[in-house]
């Protein structure tokens, strides 16, 4: 059971196995690095027997308005960069595989970044699939394909706060 979700500390990581190299590799190695260049922010599941059993990474981010899809870039102003928000990388370990870490960790980011945006102008959050299986993770959740590239998704800023909107009340 997962008891918090909380900024990369002190935490122990060497248990931690996604199964995808890269992902493990970066946490075990260079999270920290990265947070304390302010290259990104790193959140860690913690569970209480497990340890951390689920990681992601924020970071800002510029869209170039020409890679959006055009019903998307047709309602934005003309400039060539539009802000946004990165979920750089999200795994949870294969301990926990099946019971929704990979869920709650995107939820959690989510509202982050929107938490954020109240100060922040954040046109829409960037997430970058490792492959399909995770596309299809994103997709399920409403985030969008660039057209051309098909394993980085979007999803307005607008969307997300609608879609969180809906999950409290419903």
């Amino acid at each position: 059971m997962i008891a918090s979700i909380e900024p990369l500390g002190k935490h122990e990581r060497r248990a931690f196995s996604c199964g995808v190299a890269a992902l493990d590799d970066w946490f075990h190695h260079r999270a920290s690095q990265d947070e304390k260049r302010n290259v990104a922010r790193v959140f860690v599941a913690i569970d209480e027997e497990l340890g951390v059993v689920g990681f992601y990474s924020l970071s800002t981010f510029t869209l170039a308005i020409v890679d959006l899809p055009p019903e998307q870039a047709r309602r934005l102003p003309r400039y060539d960069l539009i802000p946004a928000a990165l979920i750089g990388r999200l795994a949870r370990d294969r301990r926990v595989r099946g019971q929704g870490v990979g869920d709650l960790l995107l939820a959690d980011a989510v509202r982050r970044i929107l938490a954020a945006a109240s100060t922040l102008a954040v046109f829409a959050i960037v997430v970058e699939a490792k492959d399909e299986r995770a596309a299809a993770f994103y997709r399920d959740f409403g985030f969008l394909p660039f057209p051309n590239r098909p394993l980085r998704l979007f999803m307005p800023v607008a969307d997300a706060i609608e879609a969180m909107s809906r999950a409290k009340s419903g």
